[in-house]
């Protein structure tokens, strides 16, 4: 009996492949066959009046594609639909059900958490059908995106510079906008810090007389200053032992922050090796997936995984350290369709595979298994200490911390952020310490700090805007269209981007916010439960929105073009910067009468001067694309080098010397600089 498995990735049909043996023949659909066609009413491809059907086509490019499966379909006894294990997956493994004329006797939906030999046979246990709910969920996400997407983005290049506007994107832009109109709208106000400076720790003046003390002024300081001597008696020194709380496993958004904030990596790149990590890794003796699906909102970990973990920590760091498990706050909006982000195996440690990965794979996986691992560990134990201190009548404190116990820190301390101060013993003072080291320094109120990256996806969490498998994409999508610029890893909203923004505001004020994207995602939500019905969500938008776009089409002010302050050699009327699919290009304000358009110039990158005429050596590209340095006098001067010229002279050969991987060289004899 022939049976036929579909996956999305061709990276998981070896692996998966391998664990079902010969009986099974594993294929992949190489991500989604079909989407919205773009035709009908403005393109949406999808029919309003008729409950929104919508209109299916294949993928450019994927028709061969869908009529290769489609025989192997026929060849085959049994179909298992493997896609991931989510809405996503959900919907693709719907398309490939229905695209393929797959008999509903003929298939079963088969769903893992994890590509390892054991969990992908006990999946195959426990088939089942399609879920039509999340089908429904995904679909109407997408028609919702599509809708809001194409109405909204070719009402933004007809009457701005912007070049899209999306359900999460535009709110995500949105926050960044706010919060930059917040900081140019704060009023600093000054204030002086004063330190008493000792040989093992600093003091930091708090108070007057008991009284919380602010000083504003050089004048409030210098009396400061001109009252105290060096003698400082301890007033009090207050400890107690805390429990230092660990850390929850990694979720879809606590991951990318993490990796964000530790190694600089943007969210997509994280996504991207987690993505390889998770399909598989060839580790020697087989190939196996090293961790959990990695688009998940939940904190969950297996019962099985839990109770290695316990194991390997009692066999590794002793039985005080094994710990429990942990419950996350409830947030809403929270699928928990599968588990929190975890290493497949605790026992496959991140320096039993190095190896076999790649820096920047071994980085992610490490921090992963760190995680898991701390998140069942005991808390760490700390002494909080805090040291106040009189100097006539003027309150002065120190506090640190010393630990006592490291608990979940013993694996996850590099990760871990602390600005621990450890304090000596002050018994050994005797009631006083004195200085006469005390550094004073004006300060000013700062505002809000810009949204990072990391911080930007953390509130989007929160907020409920978008989900785990969305927030890579809004990143890109803000810096790809401009209306983000990333200065020192912080979102800066850019002039096109503000301008998207109060456009929107101006006519979708009531749609394009907070509440109103994150109850879409609530309703969603519904839909996948089967407690809310899809078209009555959708007609409910619709019915709102429709009428909003032809206000704003009609009534909001386009933008005029800017003038270069040149002359349009045909007509004579000003020429302008106008906006075209392939970006900006100059033509004539008297369009369409006069459709001048002026040719762009070529600038050419200079390298250095020719040696071999009155030329210079410039970049340029062979039909291919591949990059080499010739002269810009060709025909007439045939030089050309493949290594780019330093513009100095061999003193052997008098040829150009070159950038060659292993140094400066020549590029015509053996010299080496």
């Amino acid at each position: 009996m022939s049976k036929l498995v579909i996956v999305e990735s061709p990276a998981k049909t070896i692996t998966i492949g391998h664990y079902l043996g010969k009986d099974y023949k594993v294929v992949s659909s190489k991500g989604h066959i079909r989407d919205l066609a773009t035709s009908g009413k403005y393109g949406l491809g999808v029919d309003v009046e008729n409950d929104f059907k919508p209109n299916y086509i294949a993928i450019p490019g994927k028709k061969r594609e869908i009529s290769t499966l489609k025989k192997q379909v026929k060849e085959s006894d049994h179909v298992y639909l493997a896609t991931d294990p989510d809405r996503e997956g959900e919907a693709i493994s719907w398309h490939l059900y229905d695209a393929l004329d797959i008999a509903d006797s003929k298939y079963d939906r088969v769903v893992f958490n994890e590509i390892t030999e054991p969990a992908v046979k006990e999946a195959f246990k426990h088939t089942r059908k399609i879920d039509y709910d999340l089908v429904k969920s995904q679909e109407t996400r997408r028609i919702l995106d599509r809708i809001i997407g194409f109405r909204l983005s070719k009402l933004m290049q007809s009457k701005t510079g912007g070049k899209s506007a999306g359900r999460v994107q535009s709110v995500a832009l949105k926050l960044i906008v706010d919060r930059e109109r917040e900081i140019l709208a704060f009023v600093p106000e000054e204030y002086w810090t004063v330190t008493a400076k000792f040989v093992d720790f600093d003091a930091i003046l708090e108070k007057y007389n008991n009284e919380k003390l602010e000083l504003h002024n050089e004048e409030e300081v210098q009396k400061v200053l001109d009252s105290l001597d060096k003698k400082y008696q301890i007033t009090g020194i207050e400890q107690k032992e805390k429990n230092r709380s660990g850390v929850m496993p990694f979720t879809t958004s606590t991951l990318q922050q993490a990796c964000i904030n530790k190694f600089n990596f943007n969210s997509s790149k994280t996504m991207r090796i987690a993505q390889k990590l998770y399909e598989g890794i060839d580790i020697g003796k087989e190939t196996v997936g090293l961790i959990t699906y990695m688009r998940t909102d939940s904190t969950r970990l297996s019962p099985l995984f839990i109770n290695d973990t316990f194991k390997y920590i009692e066999d590794n760091f002793g039985k005080n350290y094994v710990g429990a498990v942990k419950k996350g706050k409830k947030k809403e909006n929270v699928q928990d369709a599968h588990e929190a982000i975890r290493p497949t195996s605790i026992y496959r440690t991140p320096e039993s595979v190095k190896g076999f990965l790649s820096n920047d794979e071994y980085k992610i996986y490490s921090i992963i298994y760190a995680r898991a691992l701390a998140a069942l560990m005991k808390d760490a134990r700390i002494l909080s200490t805090t040291v106040t201190f009189d100097n006539n009548n003027y309150q002065f404190k120190t506090t640190g911390q010393i630990l006592i116990f490291d608990g979940f820190l013993k694996v996850y301390g590099e990760y871990s952020v602390s600005n621990d101060v450890i304090l000596p013993d002050f018994n050994k003072y005797n009631g006083w310490v004195e200085t006469d080291d005390v550094e004073t320094e004006q300060k000013f109120t700062k505002p809000v700090s810009r949204y990072t990256e990391a911080t930007l996806i953390e509130e989007m969490e929160k907020l409920g805007i978008g989900r785990p498998s969305t927030y890579a994409k809004t990143m890109e999508t803000l810096r790809d269209r401009d209306y983000v610029k990333v200065i020192e890893k912080k979102f800066h909203p850019t002039e096109m981007g503000i301008e998207t923004t109060d456009k929107l505001q101006e006519f979708f004020a009531n749609i394009i916010n907070v509440e109103y994207t994150a109850n879409m995602e609530s309703e969603l939500d519904a839909i996948a439960d089967d407690n809310l019905d899809n078209i009555k969500v959708l007609r409910k938008f619709y019915d709102e929105f429709e009428p909003l776009v032809k206000t704003a089409f009609s009534e909001m002010e386009k933008k005029a073009p800017v003038s270069t302050g040149e002359t349009c050699p045909n007509c004579g009327n000003e020429l302008v910067i106008r906006k075209g699919r392939y970006g900006e290009f100059v033509a004539c304000s008297n369009y369409p009468t006069c459709k001048y358009i002026k040719k762009e110039e070529k600038k050419e990158n200079v390298i250095c001067k020719c040696p071999k005429c009155e030329g210079d050596i410039v970049e340029k590209k062979t039909k291919r694309g591949k990059i080499f340095y010739g002269c810009n006098k060709y025909p007439k001067c045939d030089m050309a080098l493949w290594d780019k010229p330093t513009g100095e002279l061999c003193p052997e050969c008098l040829s150009l010397l070159v950038e060659k991987k292993d140094g400066i060289k020549c590029s015509n004899c053996d010299y080496t600089k």
